[in-house]
């Protein structure tokens, strides 16, 4: 059993939204299904940190979790920028049971255990974001909540991020100082794409080894995290 990560799937079966006008992401869902169930054993876990859907609302996004579900393993989902469809966990939970997406687990203020982590996370902010330091102060009070009840687990936790914490010379120091509070040692994240060089493949910055998980980056193929009990 294994755990994976891949951001940034940018689905978009039930909005007109097609990836194809991108260089490089021509039929990327078809490509990501077949990549996918290669790799990923039904007992696996994938974590998937954000811009997920295209979708604007639960129906439109429907479709695209669907298809997922579908895919091998278990999914641990987190949200991103563009994932507008994203509402409470109440309905969020509905949404899922009404429509038997077994398969899914949200991860907003909470953390689920795959095999020898815990994982944790949230969106995030980057740096040149904006300055807007009320939903700063909550991403990083969210990313807090979530690693503290990864803390409960007795399990590492293992941060997720939609927002890259560090990009370039730039640091978003609040969420920065939150992995540092609890000694977080690995983070991935999503979000930035048409990366072409291995940066971002692991960036180790003040201990903590940060790893660009974009589908695109990837090639559309999940990246491994935990195998056999041990983390990459």
């Amino acid at each position: 059993m294994a755990v994976w990560a891949i951001a940034d799937t940018h689905l978009s079966f039930g909005a007109n939204k097609p990836m194809d006008i991108f260089p490089g992401w021509q039929n990327h869902a078809e490509r990501l299904k077949k990549n996918w169930n290669a790799l990923v054993g039904e007992d696996d876990t994938v974590v998937i940190p954000g811009d997920i859907s295209w979708g604007m609302t639960e129906q439109e996004a429907l479709p695209d979790l669907v298809f997922l579900d579908a895919l091998n393993g278990k999914k641990l989902l987190l949200k991103g920028n563009h994932d507008f469809w994203w509402t409470s966990m109440k309905k969020l939970g509905e949404l899922k049971d009404a429509n038997g997406l077994a398969s899914l687990t949200f991860i907003h203020n909470n953390s689920a255990a795959a095999e020898s982590i815990a994982v944790c996370g949230t969106r995030g902010w980057m740096p040149d974001a904006g300055d807007d330091d009320k939903v700063l102060r909550r991403e990083a009070g969210r990313l807090r909540m979530s690693i503290e009840s990864a803390l409960h687990t007795g399990l590492e936790p293992v941060a997720f991020l939609h927002y890259p914490p560090i990009y370039e010379n730039a640091v978003c120091e609040e969420i920065f100082s939150v992995l540092r509070e609890y000694g977080i040692r690995r983070c991935f994240f999503g979000h930035l794409h048409f990366e072409k060089t291995d940066r971002f493949r692991k960036l180790e910055r003040k201990g903590i080894v940060f790893s660009l998980v974009s589908a695109d980056f990837l090639s559309f193929s999940p990246l491994p995290i935990v195998r056999d009990g041990k983390i990459f």
